[in-house]
């Protein structure tokens, strides 16, 4: 059976955040901390060994797998900072990207390579969204 890597852990998310090496990526996942912890509503959790998550759902695909997932999150990688929304809600998902400055996107995740590059009320939006979609499509948790 497929065993879930990135499940919600007791890791210090301060903890995490400083020991990002980057001094910039460092004082960006603090200000998004702040912009993600107000705007849902949720305290910061540690899912698997570097996403920060807000809030959870659980999930149940037509192929039988099943699992737990923070509502959205983000992390500070090397490379870029990748924020985590819910996939499914595509046009809204695309109308709201269009607004949100410069980033690059995959199927759930959304690269950034610092908070100055996007519109912080657009994210916000996105936010709100991502959750809203969770609550019409999955059993969310807390």
């Amino acid at each position: 059976m497929y065993e879930l890597k990135t499940k919600e852990n007791d890791n210090s998310v301060i903890e995490f955040i400083e020991n990002v090496e980057s001094p910039k990526k460092k004082e960006d996942a603090y200000r998004l901390l702040d912009i993600f912890t107000e705007t849902t509503g949720y305290k910061a959790k540690m899912w698997g060994p570097s996403i920060i998550g807000f809030g959870s759902y659980h999930y149940k695909y037509k192929t039988g797998h099943e699992g737990d997932a923070p509502l959205v999150g983000f992390s500070p990688r090397k490379a870029k900072i990748s924020l985590y929304f819910a996939t499914g809600d595509d046009i809204k998902r695309e109308e709201l990207l269009n607004q949100f400055g410069k980033h690059t996107s995959g199927k759930a995740c959304v690269y950034i390579n610092k908070v100055a590059d996007i519109d912080v009320d657009v994210l916000k939006a996105l936010i709100n969204r991502s959750i809203e979609f969770l609550r019409e499509t999955y059993e969310v948790r807390n």
